[in-house]
């Protein structure tokens, strides 16, 4: 979805350096949920359940926009 890596490409590339290793993995972790969520929780529209999940949200959330 062109959405998401809009998203997601900016925040590997200027963000993901930066986090701690386990943040790195949940960030592998939400690659593995579907994009219709994804997109939901990025806009949000919802929250992940899974409390891991939404901390890796969170964090893409509000580095969105941010990355130069």
């Amino acid at each position: 979805m062109l959405e998401l890596d809009l998203v997601l490409l900016p925040f590997l590339e200027n963000v993901y350096p930066t986090l701690e290793q386990a943040d790195k993995e949940r960030y592998w972790r939400l690659l593995e949920c579907e994009d219709q969520d994804m997109f939901a929780w990025f806009l949000k529209r919802q929250d992940p359940e899974d409390k891991e999940l939404l901390q890796i949200v969170q964090i893409i959330r509000d580095n969105t926009g941010k990355q130069s």
